[in-house]
């Protein structure tokens, strides 16, 4: 059998890549949409919740690579409670940023397409504009506050791990491990379910729509632009569905083997959860014109 030490090394290399490649995309996201802000002096909606998506993207990606840099080089840096407090509290953040603010990106293009009749969507699609600055504001402070609050409980729970053996009360000592960790599962759980939830009532509402809408457009024989914008917007958010279930069940994997020692499964959830940010990020520059556009404007430059 293959020795872990070998496939960490391996692990190392291939997070890596896909951290780089991750980052050179949001990284790109970011810049055309910084063009753009300079230039229009404003940005819509649509743009600012890509904007904070590349930008936590990218820390994220950033904070990860640093934690396992620092864990496979320099492990004794860790050992440090500050500086490993640190680190996994900004990566737990940005992560928790990241998936939420994912979750608005497809919320908001359900709200924005999607054609009903009921009073509270007619509501919600006349002031999401207003509605998104507050939306992204308050996703962020609760992923901070959650982030904060589960970092404490990790160090909590691996503080009793060292100090175990010498208490004189070991099921004591059990029972307090066995509350954080249920309370630290507990809370990953509700971030990953509540924005899993989103994107799924995103693609469901979305689908509903555009087959209602499709019903109602049989009698004439014209394509329609609010057609074509759905099915746009349909090849989106599905995508994202896809993407977003695959991710969802690598997390909910994180938190079963999160107890475990390192072993081959955890490694590859490690790399797939690394490969997500840019992967989406990806399909996302796709599925918009303008950042396809500069996609390929960007292309001759980068290989000259």
């Amino acid at each position: 059998p293959i020795c872990i030490s070998t496939i960490k090394c391996m692990s190392y290399d291939s997070v890596t890549l896909k951290v780089f490649v991750g980052m050179w995309i949001n990284a790109f996201l970011v810049c055309v949409l910084c063009i753009a802000w300079v230039q229009k002096k404003t940005l819509n909606s649509n743009e600012k919740i890509l904007l904070l998506l590349g930008c936590s993207r990218i820390w994220y990606l950033c904070f990860t690579w640093i934690y396992r840099f620092l864990s496979m080089i320099y492990p004794h840096i860790l050992h440090v409670q500050t500086i490993r407090q640190l680190i996994r509290s900004l990566a737990t953040f940005f992560n928790y940023s990241n998936l939420w603010v994912s979750a608005c990106l497809c919320g908001f293009y359900c709200i924005k397409i999607a054609n009903f009749r009921n009073s509270f969507f007619i509501y919600l699609k006349v002031n999401v504009d207003r509605m998104v600055p507050w939306l992204l504001l308050g996703s962020e402070i609760v992923a901070l506050a959650i982030s904060i609050f589960i970092s404490d409980l990790s160090e909590t729970h691996q503080r009793n791990n060292i100090t175990s053996t010498s208490q004189g009360n070991f099921w004591e000592v059990t029972i307090r491990k066995d509350k954080h960790l249920f309370s630290t599962f507990l809370l990953s759980g509700f971030v990953f379910a509540a924005s899993f939830l989103v994107v799924i009532f995103s693609a469901v509402f979305l689908l509903f729509s555009l087959w209602r809408h499709k019903r109602t457009m049989q009698t004439t024989s014209m394509k329609d632009l609010s057609m074509d914008a759905h099915i746009r917007a349909m090849k989106s958010v599905l995508s994202f569905l896809v993407m977003y279930s695959i991710n969802f069940v690598c997390l909910v994997l994180t938190i079963i083997y999160a107890t475990k020692k390192e072993n081959i499964m955890k490694l590859l959830l490690y790399m797939y959860l690394c490969a997500f940010p840019g992967v989406h990020s990806l399909t996302v520059i796709f599925s918009n014109p303008k950042l396809e556009k500069g996609l390929m404007w960007a292309e001759p430059l980068y290989l000259c």
